[in-house]
């Protein structure tokens, strides 16, 4: 063994001449045994060479001394170095001080293994100058937060392994195998796995020193990277020196995602069958979901006989380490390929689990739910033991959940007591209980109850020591599940308060603990400091709201405290003042409660019932704007009901009656079609239409009867979990909770008495067995025997209340007559013109789902038909003839062989299997729909099925109508076909969008008294002289889209552009000009289907008209859908003669303004943009100009279609995020707009981070995650199949077209979100610097800052170079943290945290002085002025709003231009700004 380092000695040291190897600056290194030798010659002890340092470092697991793990010597034990801010001035220094020569690189992630003992060093920083790794600064020994996944690495020159330069292999056992990354632009990346094999993988061995290659897995077999794809496409002849050597396509261009990372195993890795298996879907590559390769394919293996013996070999085999559980269940999710493994039994020697027992391949009688998993020692997991705290702020507090049979469950808290909770804290090494907890404070779980009854002595190791019932026997529910608060919590105040009653721990009637019993808190004086108080003792936040009145039901314990009075400084509320405890004048009316905003929880708006004989019942009423409003009865059922109640503190809803039966309200009708699922804090967090927008009336104003109003006991029953309050599980009310009816001797004549008490008809079924799901509370009723006449349930005969020998799985049900329903429930045809026509729907697992249209035919259709009752079928139309659903796609590839008795018969996928969006949705149409074959008809595009683009089917295919000749009467054929009303329109010019398929008619000519419109005179079929441009369309009175007034643009060069006139009182008029302006032009363009305006002309630009002067003094706001929703002057009061007469020019496609600066990125690259020629005075000064002659608009503008596809790419944003990969998403399409999220998922999102050259897709949030927008909403029903190259190109509605408000804005968290971003200013590469560390975004100071330290943020962003660093916070004042000050970048750092700087947050500023930059790329327009052309002078960049720039002295003449017109960019950029 060598020797581990070099020694130390002053330069001039007699023995400092004795090895050249060992010489550095100053200093004099030789070989640890020359300083032994003089030790022994010279009696000079070693501590007295003053070289503390000699053994207090190492490197170790690598090839050489000079290579591997860094490790240091403090308090006489070993230990490793987090590689946090480690890089190679660290690695310099350890290189100098072990006398290995220079640093080649300073791996992080455990390069070279995982350490075992402690991790001694955390966030090094060396200047490169140090003696010593010890010298350098750090945090203090010992202290960290990292794990030795971590562990710090160093590569010396004269470690004699070869530099592998920008290559390696990561999140593998060893630096010989893993995922292979690739160095390219100072940036790591992967590369994709299309084509790559052994002979791409053996270049890599080599170049990494690693022997030989023996495998080449694909498919991210060692993980996910979550950096840029660098290669695709790796070609290698296999003589390459490095993998940079084999053809490939370019840097960073590929097809691929990082599901296709490549992986390397080499023959120095230790390791051969490891390609054969993995574990997925894990924290590592050694815990996860167990997955084999047969026959090329990767797939699962079923949990059945799974257990600790199976995952030994499984880890053994993985080389990572033993088996810590192997858990059931799909623990780990389930997968979607085959499952190749069943009944699988080890002996727990075998080398591989291939090896063991098992069924044949892929023979198996499991599904997915049953994917087996396995987590090993090296998954840097730790193992939990037998139980665990969860929900709670830390491992030292929350819920007790106990392991049994390889499965987590709760402990109920019947008899628990702090003895209890002791053990657990000892078992935990938490310290001593604080608190032994009821009532699931932590929140209710929803695993089994495995232990009930628990009573410790207090001496047990283990909490499976104390006696308790047997495992799994209680007589328990969640909502009493244990708890327990440790004195290792760092919380002690936690255990003296709770929330109740609430979906979340952070919401909730605020309870106290005083003498070992909980009790409540009075509302008297109760507010929003008080309850701030209680938040921060939980740990939960700040808060939103301190409801009073029992908010959050009524407490009934001791109320403990009243007239609290905090200053909201306490650390506790029992630190307010109040009352003496118990000391009160209150009621549980008066419980006080609390919302926190870690509850996830928004203010809840105001609510009551009014006009009934309590305030727990009548009219339900919500608060709005100040100003209250009734709730439509649409869609109103008991869940709804019980959000009221629960709301109010009104204990549980006993009915939700509709129909104004608590009278008729008077004010404005607030909400519609409410649709809550049980689980909010107030009605207001239920999904419903926006405020104030419904289709309703006061007769059908929604109310509600709660079980705390003094009505009898006749009406405590419900049905629940059905498809409304007629039909669905039994529940009945008794000590003030609900419970199931056991359903031993259940039949019609009890579903009768049911059905009769809830004035519900009568009873069509009484199905058992739990038809309408478990329910989870007591069992109250069991032998329940009717004879039919009795007014309620509770008066037949059945055994005692409570007295059962029944499970969940028992639970009985009721379907009556008034529920809407038949028994065939489980299939129905909706948004057709009756039942037996319509998109075919299946009930599944309680839920509605479509069904998918591949292979769907006449035979599957019958068998629709016949179950439903509907006669032989008519039709079987797909591709979503009858409207997209929006729910699950239950059935796909359905067979029938047409003798079925019902759907469910026949063959199909397996229930939600599918590769189908709802663009596939199949429909059906019975004989008995009144309906003839002539419903081959559909209107698409539009809002309902009642308004949009008319499409026929002939030859199996769909396709358009020509708007040649195309009115009124056509329109009202179509309408009446449709069952649809009458017409209300009939827009040409392809108002709802272009259609892609045939042109099937043209010339149409109806009567009007046609049964259909293939009745109608027409060209013969598929003979027109049209294009997609020209398809026909129609709304229908029933489409719920009011008639607007007519309007045309005449005597221009299309219908897209002339003089504006509009249709009143039966006679066409024109439009003053007075006011008239681009934002009026857009309100026309849009309504007429032509796209964005162009120009708003006036002084009769087209020409005078000669009827009527209709509208005077337009001013339109821009979101209007109609011109006549402007405002304007009355009809025909005007002050103007027709040379004023207004006009507009639309683009006749959304083409975005070219010059905008954000959306400039998307034009960049088309040359007839960019050109001299393309470039005139109008362009520039569009936005400021009353008219601009068309002939004076580039040629590029002015396209034929009138379609988005034909004009590129609609230019896309992401704001108010924190950085240009995150944020709300805005479209341009004539201004910025937002996007609706109504089925907005990640395959919208996909499109936009590809669109922006984002990476790929992290989240797509819904619900205005990122803040409202205040424009236009541009996008809604967005349908992106994930391949499109921008998001206008996916299947959506018209621009404009849309039923959202902003609080339904659609975002996108892309990949690749930076730590550096430019805000408040005109582009992403112009604002305020600000930098992100510790998950925050905060600014820098602006203190010797310069176009150097400009010039990094600048390249750091790739926005070219730096034009000015303006400081004294020139683009506004930032509110969060200032992390950086003092910055002093030399010029060549990769990234502005690279410069040297103060510590984070150390600095001495306001921000006041928050630092600047503009950057050469900030906006791109100064190409579109030209000081070479007197037609375009350049405006200066102060007058377009870039601030930091100083425009020239009034007259000063600009410099003459430079030879080299190919640098004019440049040369107009300097010639405006002065540095």
């Amino acid at each position: 063994m060598g020797f581990p380092g070099c020694l130390l000695l002053p330069a001039g040291h007699p023995l400092g001449r004795s090895s050249a190897a060992c010489t550095g600056a100053g200093n004099t290194r030789i070989p640890i045994l020359l300083a032994w030798l003089w030790a022994s010659m010279t009696g000079l002890p070693m501590a007295a060479s003053a070289i503390p340092e000699l053994t207090q470092l190492r490197l170790v697991n690598g090839p050489s001394r000079c290579a591997g793990r860094v490790e240091v010597l403090h308090n006489q034990q070993w230990g490793t170095v987090c590689d946090d801010s480690w890089d190679l001035t660290e690695a310099r220094v350890v290189c100098r001080q072990l006398g290995c020569g220079t640093a080649l690189s300073a791996p992080h992630r455990s390069r070279f293994g995982q350490g075992t003992d402690r991790i001694w060093l955390h966030e090094v920083n060396c200047t490169g100058t140090e003696a010593a790794l010890s010298e350098c600064r750090a945090r203090p020994w010992g202290e960290h937060k990292c794990n030795h996944v971590e562990d710090a690495g160093v590569v010396c020159s004269d470690s004699n392994i070869p530099d592998p330069g920008p290559l390696q292999l990561v999140n593998g056992p060893n630096r010989c195998a893993g995922r292979v990354e690739v160095l390219h632009n100072h940036q790591w990346g992967t590369v994709c796995d299309d084509n790559w094999d052994l002979t791409d993988a053996g270049v890599v061995c080599k170049q990494l020193g690693c022997g030989t290659a023996l495998l080449a897995p694909v498919g991210a077999h060692f993980g996910r990277g979550s950096d840029t794809i660098w290669l695709d496409e790796v070609n290698c002849t296999g003589t390459e020196a490095a993998l940079a050597d084999c053809r490939a396509r370019p840097w960073g261009k590929n097809n691929c995602h990082h599901g296709e990372d490549a992986g390397v195993v080499c023959s120095d890795s230790g390791i051969s069958a490891v390609a054969q298996l993995r574990l997925v879907n894990g924290p590592s590559r050694c815990a996860g979901r167990v997955e084999v390769l047969h026959n090329q394919q990767w797939g699962t293996v079923c949990d059945d006989s799974w257990d600790l013996t199976e995952a030994r070999v499984v880890c053994r085999q993985l080389g990572c380490g033993t088996a810590l559980s192997a858990p059931h269940r799909s623990r780990f999710g389930q997968g979607t390929d085959r499952i190749w493994l069943h009944e699988v039994n080890c002996t727990g020697t075998e080398a591989a689990l291939s090896e063991c027992r098992a069924r044949p391949w892929g023979e198996h009688k499991c599904n997915h739910v049953e994917d087996a998993g396995v987590v090993c020692s090296d998954s840097n997991i730790p193992d939990p033991g037998p139980l665990q705290l969860v929900n709670g702020p830390n491992r030292c507090a929350g819920r007790v959940e106990v392991l049994h049979n390889h499965q987590w469950g709760t402990v109920c808290d019947d008899g628990w007591d702090l003895t209890d909770a002791g053990v657990v804290c000892r078992q935990l090494g938490c310290g001593t209980a604080l608190a032994a907890l009821e009532g699931a404070h932590f929140g209710r779980g929803s695993d089994t109850i495995w232990l009930d009854d628990i009573n410790c002595t207090g001496t047990e190791a283990a909490l499976a020591e104390c006696r308790a019932r047997p495992w799994g026997n209680n007589n328990c529910h969640h909502g009493e599940d244990a708890g327990v608060v440790c004195s290792d919590s760092g919380l002690p105040h936690l255990a003296q308060v709770r929330l109740l009653n609430s979906p979340s721990r952070c919401a909730g009637r605020v309870e106290v603990l005083r003498n070992k019993q909980w009790g409540t808190v009075c509302d008297d004086s109760w507010d929003l400091q008080d309850a701030g108080v209680v938040c921060r003792q939980l740990g939960c936040g700040t808060a939103l709201s301190a409801p009073g009145g029992a908010r959050f039901g009524q407490g009934s314990g001791p109320i403990l405290l009243d007239e609290v009075n905090c200053t909201g400084t306490e650390a506790a509320l029992s630190e307010c003042r109040a009352k003496p405890w118990g000391d009160h004048n209150c009621h549980h009316r008066e419980d006080a409660g609390v919302v926190c905003s870690g509850s996830g929880i928004s203010q809840v708006a105001e609510l009551r019932l009014v006009n009934g004989p309590s305030r727990c019942t009548g009219r339900v009423e919500v608060l709005h704007n100040q100003q209250w409003g009734t709730v439509c009865d649409d869609s109103w059922d008991i869940i709804d009901a019980g959000i009221v109640c629960r709301q109010l503190g009104c204990g549980t809803a006993l009915s939700a009656p509709g129909a104004g039966r608590f009278g008729r309200g008077s004010d404005l009708i607030w909400l519609d079609d409410v649709q809550c699922k049980g689980t909010e804090i107030g009605l207001s967090e239920c999904r419903a239409r926006p405020w104030g927008d419904n289709n309703c009336h006061h007769g059908e104003d929604a109310g509600v009867v709660c079980s705390d109003t003094s009505i009898s006991e006749v009406t405590q029953l419900r049905l629940v979990n059905g498809l409304g309050r007629c039909t669905g599980r039994v529940e009945v009310f008794h000590n003030k909770k609900w419970g199931t009816v056991c359903n031993d001797s259940w039949d019609l004549q009890d579903a009768g008495v049911v059905c009769r008490q809830l004035g519900c008809g009568t009873a069509l079924s009484a199905p058992t067995g739990a038809h309408f799901g478990r329910g989870s509370d007591y069992i109250w009723l069991a032998n329940v025997n009717c004879t039919g006449t009795e007014a309620a349930l509770s008066q037949c005969s059945a055994r005692p209340w409570g007295d059962t020998n029944c499970t969940h799985e028992e639970d009985a049900g009721v379907v009556c007559s008034d529920s809407g329903i038949s028994e065939q429930t489980s299939l129905r045809l909706v948004n057709g013109p009756s039942r037996c026509a319509g998109r075919v729907e299946v009930l599944h697992n309680h839920q509605w789902g479509t069904v998918c249209d591949d292979s769907w035919d006449l035979q599957d259709a019958g068998v629709v038909c016949r179950q439903l009752g509907c006669g032989p079928a008519l039709t079987a139309p797909g591709r979503a003839h009858f409207g997209r659903g929006s729910d699950p796609i239950w059935l796909d590839d359905v067979q029938c062989t047409g003798t079925e008795a019902d759907l469910f018969n026949c063959r199909a996928r397996p229930w939600g299997y599918n590769n189908c969006h709802h663009g596939e949705d199949a429909g059906v149409v019975c004989s008995d729909s009144g309906i003839s074959e002539q419903i081959q008809l559909r209107l698409v595009n539009g809002p309902n099925r009642c308004a949009g683009r008319v499409e026929v089917l002939h030859s199996q295919l769909w396709g358009t109508v020509c708007d040649d000749s195309w009115d009124l009467a056509e329109a009202r054929v179509v309408c009446r076909q449709l069952g649809c009303g009458t017409a209300l329109s009939a827009p040409g010019g392809a108002r709802f969008g272009r259609g892609t398929d045939p042109i099937w008619l043209d010339n149409l000519h109806c009567t009007g008294t046609e049964a259909a419109l293939s009745d109608c005179r027409a060209r013969p079929w598929g003979i027109h002289n049209c294009n997609h441009g020209e398809d026909a369309s129609v709304v229908c009175s029933d489409s719920s889209i009011p008639q607007r007034a007519s309007i045309r643009l005449v005597d221009g060069s299309s219908r897209c552009a002339g003089r504006v006139e509009v249709f009143h009182n039966q006679q066409w008029g024109t439009v003053c000009d007075d006011n008239w302006d681009i934002t009026d032009a857009g309100v026309v363009c849009r309504q007429l289907g032509c796209g964005p305006a162009l120009t708003a002309p006036g002084r009769a630009h087209f020409g005078r008209g000669s009827d009527p002067i209709w509208l005077d003094d337009v001013q339109c706001t821009g979101t209007e859908a109609a011109l006549t929703e402007c405002r304007a002057q009355p009809w025909g009061d005007n002050n103007c003669q027709h040379g004023e007469d207004a006009g507009v020019e639309c683009s006749g496609n959304p083409l975005p303004s070219r010059h905008c600066g954000w959306c400039w990125e998307a034009f960049s690259t088309d040359p007839a943009l960019l050109s001299e020629s393309a470039l005139t005075p109008a362009w520039f000064n569009h936005s400021r100009s009353r008219s601009t002659p068309t002939s004076e608009w580039p040629k590029s503008m002015h396209r034929e279609s009138r379609g988005p596809v034909d004009a590129g790419p609609a230019p896309i944003r992401l704001v108010n995020g924190p950085s240009r990969c995150t944020g709300r998403v805005e479209v341009f399409y004539n201004q910025q707009g937002g996007v609706c999220d109504d089925s907005w998922d990640l395959n919208d999102a996909r499109v936009v981070c590809r669109q922006l050259g984002c990476g790929i897709p992290l989240a797509a949030p819904v619900g205005a995650r990122f803040g409202q927008g205040s424009n236009a909403i541009w996008l809604d029903d967005v349908h992106c199949i994930g391949t499109e190259a921008a998001l206008s190109e996916c299947n959506i509605r018209p621009w404009g077209d849309h039923n959202c408000n902003h609080t339904h804005d659609a975002s996108v968290v892309c990949s690749d979100v930076q730590e550096l971003q430019l805000v408040n200013g005109p582009s992403r590469c112009a604002g305020r610097v600000e930098v992100l560390h510790n998950q925050q975004w905060g600014t820098v100071c602006d203190h010797d800052w310069d176009l150097q330290d400009a010039g990094v943020v600048c390249r750091q962003l790739g926005c070219g170079t730096a034009l000015s660093a303006p400081g004294r916070a020139q683009f506004g004042q930032g509110s969060d943290p200032i992390w950086l000050d003092d910055v002093h970048c030399s010029g060549t750092e990769a990234a502005l945290t690279k410069c040297r700087a103060r510590s984070w947050a150390d600095n001495n500023c306001n921000h006041g002085e928050d630092a600047g930059v503009v950057c050469s790329e900030f906006a791109r327009p100064p190409q579109l002025c030209s000081s070479l052309d007197p037609l375009m002078p350049c405006q200066h960049m102060e007058e377009l709003g870039v601030p930091g720039t100083q425009p020239q002295p009034e007259g000063a003449t600009n410099p003459e231009p430079p030879g080299d017109l190919d640098s004019e960019m440049t040369w107009l950029v300097r010639e405006d700004v002065v540095l």
